[in-house]
């Protein structure tokens, strides 16, 4: 929980904070309110005394109830259940809606939505407050009541951010889906949540093409006897394909809104209620429902964008993502409880053209980015000309989550997008909680860190026996405890939530991550413990061994997994993504020769597998357990989160084509 030291190296510092930024942060004003002198106190009293620090937190975000919580936590049933703001009742969207009127935000932008084709909509919180009032007394009207879960399969359109609001207005429990999904995929989250509704979009256009979406539900009802209702918004009208239209069952979101709100007020619920089901896939197994309710995603979406990302009022926050992964609702709810404007774009950050993300940055003068380290990778390939021709003036902070970074990819976006003079944040968590690591942007950042964990949460990096690990050494990234976002359980299925996350090590969530820290006190993530990689003695994970490909400037985009070996036990593969003009060996002799020199001669790839690209997730995620289930012949688990299966036939080819051994090297 402490902060770093306050003399690390020099020359690993990218960016420091003036005292003009230091003063006007976040994080300044919520130790003042909460009566400590300093952030380390306040961090070590976060640890001491949770229920303090929870209160504080929801007291200093102004976080409506209609009836104050008698307790801000409960622990009595043990860590993995704990119960928190005991009595009180609420809805999360009084916070994100009613509390802006009251503040005067109507008639500000609350959403500026972009199309690919450069159609731009605007919405103020006025008119989203009236159109998710709409929608929720047309919902109400088809027969929606609370603890209803509704299927939420749409782009990232402004009827989205409403259909969610309006959802949580009735007490409904919302299912965000990927919207790459396909029937089958849809079907298994809607059958197991027993979704009874779904409200979707007729189509959407990516890289210039129509990707119908009501057709896809069409087929998934089938199959789903409980589905009553499906909700469509005719994003594309004529443009749309054709898709069926039964009577009784489906609706138009235009006709659904445009009766009147007779009874605006939201339901009031238990703080505890349920909000939302975010499923995660598994290695094996179904996917995992993730639980959240509105007192706990409310409370942690506001620690981690209002205090670790340091969101503002006048903040235009655009983060390119998908409504079914966490970052899609976390991004709507955080932007409204902060009273800032939500940027979205349909579509992908480089069609039509290569600089597309930067130009929604221009020309809607965004003042947050949200870009990862697979999307830096991506936009690398077009150089740093593509970015120079657009004025990022407006730009004053950017923040990242998902895949690890690599340095140089870190480093191309803080110093081409950034200038090397705005902070470039770091983020890492998961699907069940939301955040455990964080930059703080009072402190100095180094490349690709994390100044340690976020408060309330109770981080630790463990050995095989749970104990903590010193600076250098690699390990499991826990909690030591529960913190307010944490789902409450995995739905119908609490054996293998404790199975999963709470058995290893007594009292500990062991989060699936590898991280370490550094004698300065910065703190990195290597990558999933499943995908470690361990050779002569040594551990580490493929995010250590990618960077050192792509330094070599041949390769944008690399994978690294370990595949069994009869000589070393285990040996590095690493399936590489050639840069433009480059060719396939020389690509690989680079890379290969770059790993051997930066970790030693056992990590030198056994081959390396150029492909044109990796497979991904919609949230742009290298699925390297696909990669290693192809190369080994193992089972590929569940693979409905894959938006490029083409990538693994590639893969599977290029590994066909290259059996034996190429320049692999006992230890």
């Amino acid at each position: 929980m402490s902060a770093p030291s306050p003399r690390p190296d020099p020359a690993a510092i990218a960016w420091r904070p003036d005292a003009a930024f230091v003063e006007a942060a976040n994080w300044t004003a919520f130790i003042r309110a909460m009566g400590e002198a300093d952030y380390a106190g306040l961090a070590a009293r976060a640890e001491a005394d949770p229920a303090w620090f929870w209160d504080g937190l929801i007291r200093f975000l102004d976080i409506r109830f209609r009836r104050p919580f008698d307790r801000v936590l409960d622990a009595g049933d043990g860590p993995e259940w704990v119960k928190w703001c005991v009595g009180g009742r609420m809805n999360m969207s009084e916070t994100l809606i009613e509390r802006n009127l009251e503040q005067g935000r109507g008639d500000r932008p609350a959403i500026v939505w972009e199309g690919e084709d450069g159609t731009v909509r605007t919405v103020t919180y006025a008119a989203l407050a009236d159109e998710a009032a709409r929608a929720a007394a047309g919902l109400a009207a088809l027969g929606l009541r609370p603890g209803d879960p509704v299927g939420l399969y749409m782009p990232m359109v402004p009827e989205a951010v409403t259909a969610f609001l309006a959802l949580a207005r009735l007490g409904c429990i919302v299912l965000p889906l990927f919207s790459g999904f396909g029937a089958e995929a849809l079907a298994v989250r809607m059958q197991d949540s027993g979704a009874v509704a779904c409200i979707t979009v007729d189509g959407c256009m990516r890289r210039g093409r129509v990707v119908a979406m009501k057709s896809v539900v069409d087929e998934a009802a089938a199959g789903l006897p409980a589905l009553r209702h499906v909700v469509t918004v005719h994003r594309l009208g004529a443009k749309a394909l054709p898709s069926e239209e039964r009577a009784g069952r489906d609706v138009a979101w235009e006709s659904l809104v445009a009766r009147a709100a007779e009874d605006t007020q939201a339901v009031e619920l238990d703080a505890e209620a349920p909000l939302m089901i975010v499923y995660t896939s598994g290695t094996t197994g179904k996917p995992k429902g993730t639980v959240h309710t509105h007192c706990g995603f409310l409370t942690k979406t506001g620690e981690d964008f209002a205090l670790c990302f340091d969101l503002k009022p006048d903040d235009r926050l655009l983060w390119m993502t998908d409504i079914g992964w966490l970052v899609g609702p976390i991004q709507i709810t955080a932007a409204l409880m902060r009273g800032a404007t939500l940027v979205l774009a349909e579509g992908t950050p480089d069609y039509p053209e290569p600089g597309r993300l930067w130009r929604l940055v221009q020309d809607h003068r965004v003042t947050f980015l949200g870009v990862g380290s697979t999307i830096a990778r991506l936009l690398m390939r077009h150089g740093r000309d593509t970015v120079s021709r657009y004025d990022l003036s407006s730009l004053r902070v950017a923040a990242s989550t998902g895949e690890p970074w690599d340095h140089d990819s870190w480093r191309w976006i803080f110093d081409c997008v950034l200038g090397g003079s705005r902070p470039l944040m770091n983020y890492s968590g998961g699907t069940e909680m939301g955040g455990l690591l964080a930059t703080n942007p009072l402190f100095p950042i180094k490349p690709a860190s994390f100044n340690g964990p976020i408060p309330g949460t109770n981080a630790d990096i463990v050995d095989d026996a749970g104990r903590p690990v010193g600076p250098g050494e690699v390990g499991e990234l826990v909690m030591r405890g529960p913190c307010i976002g944490l789902t409450k359980g995995l739905l119908h299925d609490p054996g293998r939530y404790i199975e999963n996350y709470w058995s290893r090590f007594p009292g500990m969530w062991v989060h699936g991550d590898w991280a370490s820290r550094d004698a300065d006190g910065y703190w990195y993530v290597h990558g999933r413990s499943d995908d470690t990689i361990k050779l002569a003695g040594k551990r580490t994970g493929p995010a250590e061994i990618e960077s050192l490909a792509l330094s070599t400037g041949l390769v944008s985009d690399a994978a690294a997994v370990a595949v069994p070996d009869p000589v070393k036990g285990s040996a590095v593969v690493l399936v590489a993504v050639p840069s433009p003009g480059v060719a396939e060996d020389a690509a690989a002799a680079a890379a290969r020769e770059a790993i051997a020199q930066g970790f030693g001669r056992a990590f030198r790839p056994e081959r390396v597998l150029c492909v044109p690209d990796l497979p991904k997730t919609r949230n742009m995620k290298t699925m390297r357990r696909v990669i290693r289930a192809v190369l080994t012949g193992e089972a590929q688990g569940d693979l409905s989160a894959l938006v490029n299966p083409e990538a693994v036939e590639a893969i599977r080819a290029a590994a066909e084509a290259q059996p034996t051994r190429q320049g692999g090297e006992s230890a």
